[in-house]
């Protein structure tokens, strides 16, 4: 069993981790991925009036409304900075805004997410390799220097070969290519779309050789 190794502060920015029992392949399809990044959306605020799977048996007036109250409430337990979503796996980077917030809102999509994986593919058991990891992000460079690391994952394990075309992660939002976006990091991050860019392309073929030498490593 994974074990936090630090308490986790309000206010502090960590980065969340956290990956599926064996490697198995929990993001298997576009809906998947839509279903992961809709929980992400609704469990961030603090007071939702439903669980998110009875929300989706109700009529699209019904999921309107209830996510228009939600947001309008605007009291949140953690600002989303970045994302990623990978076939086995989930990067997040959480600053939390009230006590306890993180683990609330990781424990909430981690089991949503588990009951609609498990129904649909007419599984039991747990999805989730117990605990999620949390890493304080100390300052304003390392958190920008983890964003890329989030953005380039899909690049570094050869899914695709621009992070633009991973349409699940926070990539596109830094870009301004989203108009309703998740993240809010405007607060902590200042940077130019153009100039995060280039920020990120410079970087792609070292963090390929880094992985394939960590593999070699482990292996």
């Amino acid at each position: 069993m994974n074990i936090r190794k630090q308490e986790i502060v309000t206010n502090n920015v960590y980065h969340i981790l956290n990956k599926s029992i064996e490697k198995f392949i929990i993001f298997n399809t576009d809906y998947d991925y839509a279903r992961m990044i809709e929980l992400i959306k609704y469990y961030q605020f603090a007071n939702v009036p439903v669980k998110y799977s009875y929300l989706m048996s109700r009529s699209i007036e019904e999921q309107i409304s209830n996510k228009s109250y939600i947001k309008d409430k605007n009291e949140k337990l953690v600002n989303i900075i970045s994302y990623c979503l990978m076939p086995t796996h989930f990067h997040m980077t959480l600053q939390q805004l009230v006590y306890g917030g993180i683990s609330k809102f990781v424990n909430l999509i981690q089991s949503s997410y588990s009951k609609y994986f498990n129904i649909k593919h007419d599984r039991k058991g747990p999805l989730w390799q117990g605990y999620y990891k949390n890493v304080l992000v100390a300052s304003d460079k390392q958190l920008l220097h983890l964003t890329r690391y989030h953005h380039l994952n899909p690049v570094s394990a050869r899914l695709i070969d621009k992070p633009e075309d991973w349409e699940y992660s926070s990539y596109n939002e830094y870009l301004g290519n989203i108009k309703t976006p998740i993240c809010n990091y405007n607060k902590l991050l200042k940077f130019k779309p153009n100039v995060y860019k280039r920020f990120m392309e410079n970087r792609i073929n070292y963090q390929r050789e880094l992985t394939r030498i960590k593999k070699i490593i482990l292996e």
